[in-house]
């Protein structure tokens, strides 16, 4: 488990590389966010990313620190009391400490566990799978979260040319990389439990009853983890924004909300808070109403042919830049990814692998 943990640890860190470069390209894009999947404030593309970057560098954290945390059970008899080897060496323990030291020295370990049984702790394999089971609830969210957007056609996977979305319509282009992620994810997220069980249901000092299972879950985790860390090393480094689609999503709902604003700037001219939230809420139902029945978000026309708002007309077109609302996304993205960044620090033990890695090319 140790040597495979060190098989994912790199391969983690070039999911999280390649994102990096992705958040920083795009940290200055305005996108609509979402909040219970209605739209909300906008973020950037990059900001978004930034969020599954965080994600993913709690896991390599986790997974750090559970193989850094590893290590050999060494020579300490059937039940843990090195009896047998008192009296191998006629009672010199010295001898048995030295023997465990050779031991781990040769297994490539720094220590043995101060307590162990029959077996080391199947407790060290659940801290393992919880780890790795966390992995696999993050790939299914940043998964989840590419296939809403590519149902919005603001951003998507990589494609083939020749690759087929469904064999009934031609025309479609399925986030088919997401979906399999998801399918994968789904099955690592949830194979804690099996650890958790297998260590709960020890008697005493062992039984019997770990074995079968455990040659199952060890070998399924650990290659479910690098099938997921291939996928998403593909997608990750392949994702396509659209920008144009990303600009018309956003006009569609950016007048609902530049409401707060142009509220505020009625109030500035003395005019009743109350008063304008009530127009605002009026105009902004009609509106609504158009939208719902297919036409385009009108709010805006409607204030500038309103009397009411008159006295503001001249300020609102400049109160509609969309960066206007993204608050300190593009710093936020910078000083997170960005040169000197907290993801440089977390990759910095990586540096010679990411130089000359290449990205896993999938054909689907």
């Amino acid at each position: 488990m140790r040597n495979a943990l060190d098989l994912l640890l790199p391969k983690l860190s070039k999911v999280v590389h390649n994102l990096s470069h992705f958040a920083l390209k795009y940290k200055d894009l305005p996108t609509l966010g979402f909040t219970h999947y209605q739209a909300a404030q906008p973020i950037t593309v990059g900001r978004r990313a930034a969020q599954w970057i965080q994600d993913l560098v709690m896991d390599l954290q986790d997974i750090e620190y559970v193989r850094a945390g590893l290590m050999f059970r060494g020579a300490q008899g059937t039940t843990g009391t090195q009896a047998s080897f008192m009296e191998v060496f006629q009672g010199d323990t010295s001898k048995i400490d030295r023997l465990n030291e050779i031991l781990c020295e040769k297994a490539g370990f720094t220590a043995c566990y101060d307590i162990s049984t029959q077996t080391y702790s199947r407790k060290v394999d659940l801290r393992i799978a919880n780890a790795l089971s966390s992995f696999g609830a993050t790939a299914i969210r940043i998964a989840t979260d590419i296939r809403h957007l590519a149902h919005d056609k603001v951003l998507d996977e990589p494609h083939e040319s020749t690759q087929i979305g469904s064999s009934a319509m031609s025309f479609k282009q399925n986030p088919m990389r997401s979906e399999r992620i998801c399918s994968l994810g789904r099955k690592l997220s949830n194979i804690s439990t099996n650890f958790s069980h297998t260590f709960s249901s020890q008697w005493l000092e062992r039984t019997l009853d770990d074995s079968s299972i455990r040659r199952i879950d060890i070998p399924e985790m650990f290659l479910i983890s690098d099938s997921l860390l291939i996928i998403l090393d593909d997608v990750t480094d392949g994702l396509v924004v659209f920008p144009a689609m990303v600009e018309s999503q956003l006009q569609q709902e950016l007048p609902f909300m530049a409401t707060e604003n142009i509220i505020m700037k009625l109030v500035s001219h003395n005019i009743s808070r109350q008063e304008a939230h009530e127009q605002i809420r009026i105009l902004s139902r009609e509106s609504v109403k158009v939208v719902k029945e297919g036409g385009k978000n009108d709010l805006i026309e409607r204030i500038k042919k309103t009397e009411f708002f008159q006295p503001i007309w001249g300020d609102i077109d400049s109160m509609l830049d969309a960066k206007l609302f993204i608050g300190r996304s593009s710093e936020i993205v910078e000083r997170y990814v960005g040169p000197g960044g907290v993801v440089e620090g977390k990759l910095k033990n990586y540096k010679d692998y990411l130089t000359s890695a290449t990205t896993a090319k999938l054909v689907v």
